[in-house]
């Protein structure tokens, strides 16, 4: 079955090409972006502002392709593409959580992005954590590696 999926505006942030971004939001804990989201969705926004935090799903539009054994940026071994969060993947669809700093109209200013500028945006769900946070007992491979990505930058081998 076949499907349409079609972005509702547009993630700008200071990061004009892939090479040297953050990896993860927790490496782009004080990187200022702005949401534009298309007029015509406008009125979807109202109160949105009761909430600190939102949770963005884009479009990884510069990627293309994908291989199901990758070696992520915080590894050195190969890994199953699922087990990790490259991202060239079947559908190319990112997420992350945000801080919502404030609305004007259709504009969002947030904070702590880690996508690159012109990024399609699909939607955006209030982040709540009786909803969202969830106990963990297992981070698999990435136990050892994740604090790697507050520090890790972007580099080609996913272009």
């Amino acid at each position: 079955m076949a499907f349409t999926i079609r972005p509702i505006g547009i993630i700008e942030t200071p990061f004009d090409k892939l090479e040297g971004m953050p990896i993860q939001p927790s490496g782009a804990v004080n990187v200022i972006g702005t949401i534009v989201i298309d007029k015509e969705y406008e009125q979807g926004l109202n109160d949105l502002e009761g909430f600190s935090h939102i949770i963005l799903l884009y479009h990884f539009h510069q990627s293309n392709g994908y291989d199901l054994m990758v070696k992520p940026f915080m590894d050195d071994h190969e890994r199953g593409l699922f087990s990790t969060r490259a991202p060239r993947r079947p559908n190319p669809v990112g997420l992350s959580i945000v801080q919502l700093i404030k609305r004007e109209t259709n504009r969002l200013t947030i904070k702590g992005i880690d996508v690159v500028n012109k990024t399609p945006l699909i939607d955006i769900k209030p982040y709540v954590p009786g909803f969202d946070a969830k106990e963990v007992t297992a981070t698999g491979w990435l136990e050892k590696n994740y604090k790697k990505a507050m520090s890790l930058k972007s580099d080609d081998r996913f272009v």
